[in-house]
């Protein structure tokens, strides 16, 4: 397999934004779908990925990294080998999240979005309904860090950037975005507590300020 890159938005930005297809679970092209979405999350600094990202416009997530210890050490530059290595390996095959529950902020970056990065709003819990790579169905709840992780990347399923819905967008390089965000951590603003309502009523606060 050649050495895989994402699009981006400057590459195609059109494919991007297009709403994925749902996986037939007896596709005969999954097995090599996922084992391009593992290369790619191996040989890359990434969290997680969206088949999309990588020209397969299929309702596939892969998880790399979720762990925030893990990713606040990458931003110092003080993770071990082994830390380096970390890898999740998991896949969600036609994700749906049910119920969103409180409210995180993070500074989020994207393979696909070059050096644009911006604060976005996302749930501290969701309920999320997906196969798994054996075709096993599984009704399981993300919290923290991993769901803000997972609805970035089910974003991307549905052509939504991260760009799209954030507060606030800068333009950063990587090592630059490392020590922006030890300044600006992950932040807890709720953890119970319909999401929906949090965002419309923080929305209204905007708004008011602009």
């Amino acid at each position: 397999m050649g050495k895989i890159k994402a699009i981006t938005i400057e590459d195609n930005l059109e494919f991007l934004r297009q709403v994925s297809k749902e996986v037939q679970l007896d596709d005969s092209n999954l097995e090599s779908d996922i084992a391009v979405l593992e290369e790619f999350c191996k040989e890359n600094e990434v969290m997680a990925m969206a088949a999309v990202q990588l020209g397969i416009p299929k309702r596939l997530v892969y998880l790399k990294n979720t762990n925030l210890d893990i990713i606040d050490k990458l931003q110092k530059d003080e993770v071990s080998e082994q830390e380096k290595e970390y890898n999740e390996s998991r896949v969600l095959i036609n994700p749906v999240i049910k119920k969103r529950e409180g409210l995180t902020k993070y500074w989020e970056a994207c393979a696909s979005c070059l050096d644009n990065f911006g604060l976005v709003r996302r749930p501290y819990k969701i309920n999320v309904e997906y196969y798994d790579i054996n075709g096993d169905f599984h009704n399981e709840t993300f919290t923290g860090f991993e769901s803000t992780v997972l609805s970035h990347e089910m974003d991307h399923l549905d052509g939504i950037l991260h760009m799209d819905i954030a507060d606030e967008l800068l333009v950063m390089k990587s090592d630059d975005r490392k020590k922006f965000r030890q300044k600006h951590p992950y932040q807890v603003v709720y953890k119970e507590g319909k999401y929906e309502n949090y965002l419309n009523e923080e929305n209204k606060n905007l708004t008011k300020h602009k």
